[in-house]
């Protein structure tokens, strides 16, 4: 698959990247793609919820009244769940969400998620840019002229840039990572998927194994 390469302000510069088709047109597999969304959203989870059980209520122990005889059902405790007050029953215990999948399925999730990309006419190839400094400024007018205004755009660098980082990090619908950082999940929250020309060469390598 070809795509043309435009420069910052969104013209062609007459050349074409050939995205590798085990990464961008394989048959899409969207229950790999729903595995690793749900690993990475779990993982994500903090696990501290926690609800205070009858054993962890303050209150008096002894027997409220009598066992039988009152037509009711029988009570040993004000801290039972049953009473206002009471401790929480079957109430949430800090736990870890975390599980595992394999390499080869996220693998699989990736290449599925940019096929889709691919197939919606989402993904951008971009020559390699940076900044003189940090300014959001500079990257606003980058989004504008790829013409991503008021969309999630992803931008895929090859190697670390802290100046575009920087200047993107004020925007909430724009978000910059290095293609060592690619997850199903940014992959499939953006609307478009921007690629720097330093990035394909990496990122066909890792997902074509």
């Amino acid at each position: 698959m070809k795509v043309a390469v435009v420069d910052i302000k969104g013209k062609e510069t007459g050349r074409e990247a050939n995205l590798s088709d085990s990464v961008f047109a394989i048959e899409p597999n969207d229950h790999a793609i729903y595995l690793d969304v749900k690993q990475h959203l779990a993982n994500k989870r903090q696990g501290t919820h926690k609800s205070k059980e009858r054993a962890e209520i303050a209150g008096s122990t002894r027997k409220i009244k009598k066992q039988k005889g009152t037509g009711t059902a029988r009570a040993g405790s004000i801290k039972s769940g049953v009473f206002k007050g009471g401790g929480r029953m079957f109430g949430p215990r800090p736990r870890n969400y975390s599980f595992k999948l394999n390499k080869g399925l996220k693998r699989l999730a990736r290449r599925s998620a940019l096929t889709l990309k691919a197939n919606d006419k989402a993904i951008t190839v971009v020559e390699d840019f940076n900044f003189e400094t940090p300014k959001t400024k500079n990257f606003v007018d980058v989004v504008t002229a790829l013409g991503l205004d008021n969309k999630k755009s992803l931008f895929v660098l090859g190697a670390s840039n802290n100046n575009v980082y920087l200047s993107s990090r004020n925007l909430k619908t724009s978000e910059v990572i290095t293609s060592s950082e690619l997850s199903t999940y940014k992959i499939m929250n953006a609307n478009n998927v921007v690629f720097l020309e330093g990035s394909l060469e990496e990122i066909e390598q890792t997902l074509s194994k």
